[in-house]
């Protein structure tokens, strides 16, 4: 299980497509706040032929290729702490060191700021799942257990985690953000387990199971931990400590034993 990892992050482009490394993504966006007479920067370049940027680039400019993330970061700890509804757009931009009309270059709105935190932090890491799951060819058991743990290492644990609570409290209030959200990060996790699940089945490697009521087996407990995490975790409230990677490896291995073929006389399809 130790040999799989998640490599460079993807990140989205504006037609939609990923990009695997985010100075590709820097020489690549254009700043809103930019003109049009503004004149290329010449650049270095780092074995594979990724551009670096110039140490003579000016520190201006440099902040301003960063903003956006800037303003991502700022919005994602402030979305986490107080919620969508409660988060006001000056207390992010203030937060980001820029002023309201700089937040409004890059994201016209709260609910277009809301959706780039999603898809930066969420939506981005399900799209490398589903590459790295295409690109596999091992063990199915092996690669379900490093997506799990890679979740809770990259969005359970940290601040990303939060917006997982965020849209189970408010989700009924936004409906149009939670049909983003549903289309965004609900239904291409569930298809990535999904395809784990069906591809092991397919390769005899797990028994027949009912594929979606496994997936949320599967899902129930991470989604709860991170939960806790952003709830009562964050109150330090006393009382037997969880550890959430404990909890994890438990579930992965109470769902493996109960997934993988042993004999044939086990052999016979789950009925919900």
């Amino acid at each position: 299980m130790g040999a799989l990892r998640w490599h460079a992050s993807l990140t989205r482009s504006a037609d939609g497509t990923y990009i695997t490394d985010r100075l590709v993504i820097t020489s690549m966006s254009a700043d809103p706040a930019a003109t049009s007479t503004s004149k290329p920067t010449s650049t270095d370049t780092v074995p594979g032929g990724l551009a670096m940027a110039d140490p003579a680039t000016p520190t201006r400019q440099r902040r301003k290729e960063a903003r956006p993330q800037e303003l991502l970061a700022a919005a994602l700890a402030l979305f986490s702490e107080k919620g969508f509804a409660a988060t006001r757009s000056e207390e992010v931009a203030a937060r980001a060191g820029v002023s309201k009309g700089t937040l409004y270059l890059y994201y016209p709105s709260k609910e277009e700021l809301f959706k780039a935190v999603v898809r930066e932090n969420l939506s981005l890491h399900i799209a490398e799942g589903l590459q790295i799951a295409a690109q596999h060819q091992g063990s199915m058991a092996e690669l379900l257990g490093v997506v799990m743990q890679e979740w809770w290492v990259r969005v359970g644990q940290g601040s990303a985690g939060g917006i997982c609570k965020i849209m189970m409290a408010e989700a009924r209030n936004f409906p149009d953000l939670a049909s983003f959200y549903f289309d965004e990060v609900i239904d291409p996790s569930q298809r990535l387990l999904a395809g784990l699940i069906e591809r092991g089945i397919a390769s005899g490697e797990f028994r027949p199971v009912p594929v979606p009521e496994a997936v949320h087996v599967l899902i129930g407990p991470m989604l709860h931990m991170a939960l806790y995490e952003h709830s009562f975790g964050a109150c330090k409230m006393h009382g037997p400590a969880i550890s959430a990677p404990a909890v994890l490896a438990v579930q992965l291995d109470l769902m493996l034993r109960g997934l993988l073929r042993t004999s044939p006389a086990t052999d016979t399809k789950t009925q919900p």
